[in-house]
C-alpha cells in the first residue's frame, strides 16, 4: 500500500500578491469547485487518463514534497504506474469541501487564472471492503483559462500527513470491532480547520460507510439550537433575559405563575426546573421541579418550550429559521431538523442496540429544537469551526457563549447551551453529548488553541470509546476533561 501513497496528488501554489478569496456561492468558485471534482473523480479515481491529460498544461510545473519535480510527462507517467496499476487496491481522493478556497487571477483587470487550495484526504479502495484512510494534504491548483477551457499549469503537493496511517487505521477498527460499534464518524479541528473527516464501518451492515454518512446526533441538536437563538440576540431580534411568556406558556403550567420566570438564559442553562421530558412524570403533564432559576437540571423541554416561544414570535419554523442564519451562511448542506427520504435514506447510520439490532430509523417532520438533528461529520465540523471563528455572533454575545451559568460538578458547568470545562490556566472546553436508542455522540472544541474533536458512533454504548479517543486527539487537555469527568 505504501508505493500507492509515495506520489499521492495534492497541489499547493503559492506566489505574489492575488486577490481576496471569492464567495463560495460564486459563479467562479462553483465552476472551479467543478473542474476540479471532475478532475479528481474521473481522472484520478477513475484513472481516465486520456481526460486527466487534457486538464493540464503542456508546460505544467507540478512540485512534490515527497517526490520532487516533475514535468507533465513524468506526471502522467508516475500517475499511470503509481495510482492506477492495480485496480484490486485503488488509491482515492475525497476533498474536504469547508477548506476549499478561489482566488481569482486578472491582467489588466480581464480574468485570466484562479488559484484554487485547500486540503484533501486519499483513501484505499479494495472491492467489498471498507474505504482504508491513507494520508492528508494541502494543495493548490493554478487555473489558467485557455478558449473556454480550464487547464492546470503549476501546481504543488505539500504538507503530507500519512506517516504512520495504516497503523492508526487499524488500531481504530480493532477498537470498533473489540467494542461492536458498527459505524465511527470522526472529525479532528486544528489551528481553526477542520483537517481530518474519516468514517468507519457499514451502513446497514450491509455497505461501507461513506464519507458523508448522515447520522442522528441525539442532544448534539441542542447547541444548533443554542447558536441560532444567539445569533437572534445578536441580531437584535431577541432578548435573552426577556420572559418567554410573551409569547408562549404551555397548557400544562397557565396555572402556575412560575412560567413568568422562564428566560432563554434559564433554557439555555438548564434552570428551568422542568425535567427532561413532560413524560417522565406520571400524568405525562409538563410541571416544575423547582422554581426557575434556582438550580440546574437537564431538560430537552426547556428547548423545546423556547423553540415554540420563537416559533410564535417569527411565525416561522425552527427548520426555517437554522436554514436562515445558520445552515445557509455555514454551508450546512447535510444537515436539517426534519428527516427528507430522499436525500437521507441512503446514507443515513442505522442505530442498534448492545446486542447488535438495529433500531426503526427516526423520520421527524416537524422539528425538535433538543433532539434528533440529522447531519453528517463535515457539516457539524462547520458548524464547530464556525463557533471558534465567531462567524455568527456579536463579539458581546460570542462571549457571554462562554460565560459560566451554572456548575454541574466540580470544574464543570452549563452556559448557553453548551458544556463548560475549566481546565485551568484560563483555558476551557466547550462540549456537548448526546445519547438515545442507538446513538452516542460527543463533541469538545477548545476556544484558545482552535482545537476540536467530534465522535459519532451508532451504537446504545458507544461511549465506551470517547476516553480512548479524547485521550489521543485532545492529548494533556484530553486527560483533564476525562479526569473533570471521573470526579
Amino acid at each position: 500500500m505504501t508505493k500507492h501513497f509515495g506520489i499521492i496528488i495534492t497541489f499547493f501554489f503559492l506566489f505574489g500578491n492575488f486577490s481576496a478569496q471569492i464567495a463560495k456561492n460564486s459563479s467562479l468558485f462553483l465552476e472551479l469547485k467543478k473542474e476540479d471534482s471532475l478532475f479528481f473523480e474521473r481522472g484520478f479515481n477513475q484513472c481516465d487518463l486520456t481526460y486527466m491529460e487534457k486538464s493540464v498544461d503542456e508546460n505544467l510545473k507540478f512540485y512534490h514534497d515527497k517526490g520532487g519535480f516533475q514535468g507533465k510527462k513524468l506526471f502522467l507517467q508516475r500517475t499511470r504506474d503509481n495510482i492506477c496499476s492495480n485496480p484490486d487496491q485503488k488509491p482515492i481522493r475525497k476533498l474536504i469541501e469547508s477548506s476549499l478556497e478561489v482566488y481569482p487571477l486578472y491582467n489588466n483587470g480581464n480574468l485570466y487564472g484562479a488559484i484554487q487550495s485547500g486540503n484533501h484526504q486519499f483513501f484505499i479502495r479494495e472491492k467489498d471492503k471498507a474505504d482504508v484512510w491513507g494520508g492528508e494534504a494541502k494543495f493548490t491548483t493554478v487555473w489558467l483559462k485557455k478558449e473556454k477551457n480550464w487547464v492546470m499549469s503549476d501546481i504543488l503537493s505539500y504538507d503530507h500527513q500519512g506517516t504512520g496511517s495504516e497503523q492508526l487505521t487499524d488500531q481504530l477498527e480493532q477498537l470498533l470491532k473489540d467494542n461492536n460499534i458498527p459505524t465511527l464518524g470522526l472529525g479532528i479541528i486544528k489551528d481553526g480547520k477542520l483537517t481530518q473527516i474519516n468514517v468507519y464501518g457499514d451502513l446497514n451492515n450491509k455497505i461501507t460507510a461513506p464519507y458523508n454518512s448522515l447520522f442522528n446526533v441525539a442532544s448534539l441538536t441542542k447547541p444548533v439550537s443554542a447558536m441560532l437563538v444567539l445569533r437572534l440576540v445578536s441580531l437584535g431580534k431577541w432578548n435573552l433575559d426577556e420572559p418567554l411568556d410573551h409569547y408562549y406558556i404551555d397548557p400544562d403550567i397557565t396555572k402556575d405563575d412560575r412560567h413568568k420566570k422562564l428566560t432563554t438564559r434559564l433554557v439555555l442553562s438548564h434552570q428551568t426546573g422542568f425535567k427532561n421530558w413532560r413524560t417522565l412524570n406520571k400524568d405525562h403533564k409538563l410541571s416544575f421541579d423547582f422554581d426557575p432559576g434556582t438550580k440546574y437540571q437537564y431538560s430537552g423541554e426547556g428547548f423545546e418550550y423556547l423553540r415554540k416561544a420563537i416559533e410564535k414570535k417569527f411565525k416561522k419554523s425552527l427548520e426555517e429559521l437554522a436554514q436562515e442564519y445558520v445552515f445557509q451562511p455555514l454551508a450546512m448542506n447535510d444537515t436539517s431538523y426534519i428527516w427528507n427520504e430522499k436525500k437521507d435514506a441512503e446514507r443515513i447510520a442505522v442505530g442498534y442496540n448492545k446486542e447488535g439490532k438495529p433500531y426503526k430509523i427516526i423520520k421527524n417532520t416537524t422539528a425538535n429544537a433538543a433532539d434528533d438533528l440529522t447531519t453528517s461529520v463535515e457539516d457539524y465540523g462547520k458548524f464547530l469551526v464556525g463557533i471558534l471563528d465567531n462567524k455568527l455572533l456579536s463579539p458581546a454575545v460570542f462571549e457571554s457563549l462562554k460565560s459560566k451559568q451554572v456548575e454541574t460538578k466540580t470544574n464543570k458547568y452549563f452556559g448557553l447551551g453548551f458544556e463548560i470545562y475549566d481546565l485551568g490556566n484560563d483555558e476551557i472546553a466547550l462540549s456537548h453529548g448526546g445519547s438515545d436508542e442507538g446513538v452516542n455522540t460527543i463533541f469538545f472544541i477548545l476556544p484558545k488553541t482552535k482545537e476540536g474533536l467530534i465522535i459519532f458512533t451508532n451504537v446504545d454504548d458507544g461511549h465506551k470509546i470517547y476516553e480512548t479517543l479524547i485521550e489521543k486527539y485532545l492529548g494533556e487537555r484530553g486527560k483533564k476533561i476525562v479526569k473533570i469527568e471521573m470526579q
